[in-house]
């Protein structure tokens, strides 16, 4: 039996809130094996056209993913949550190979199973071309600092 991922559903604004602070901060370490095992071993995604199952799966996808987007900061903040449904949105910061900076947009439909893992995960997401100068994620790579301002403070 897979080990439970507190907090559980079903979600309060608060416990939602910690759920998608976690999600945060495992996919700002970067560590694909870290953050695959929040997800069932089954799990289903979407992520913009591709569509994966299963852990090992993801772990494939995030190594790939990080091994292209350079210097990834990511906020996320929750839209809504009911029972054991989390919606986020987010936004995260960072450069290609050749040294463009990149922000991306998105929103994501989280649906939990009773042990708090992640069985299904949908993600829309847009990329826009920044300057650097333009950015606004300056945090040391890693989490978060808690005082830095979230994606509604930051008018994004």
């Amino acid at each position: 039996m897979s080990e439970s991922r507190p907090p559980l559903p079903p979600f309060t604004a608060e416990t939602a809130a910690q759920k998608a602070r976690m999600a945060e901060d495992a996919w700002n370490s970067r560590d694909p094996a870290r953050v695959a095992l929040a997800y069932t071993i089954d799990s289903r995604w979407r992520n913009r056209a591709e569509f994966l199952q299963g852990r090992e799966a993801i772990q494939t996808f995030l190594t790939r993913k990080w091994g292209g987007e350079c210097d990834y900061r990511l906020i996320k903040e929750v839209w809504a949550f009911r029972d054991n449904r989390i919606a986020v949105r987010f936004a995260y910061e960072w450069h290609d190979h050749s040294g463009s900076w990149f922000r991306s947009y998105g929103n994501e439909n989280w649906e939990f199973d009773e042990l708090g893992l992640m069985r299904l995960r949908i993600a829309s997401i847009n990329d826009l071309p920044i300057l650097e100068a333009d950015r606004k994620y300056h945090w040391p790579l890693g989490r978060r600092p808690d005082g830095h301002p979230s994606l509604s403070e930051l008018g994004l």
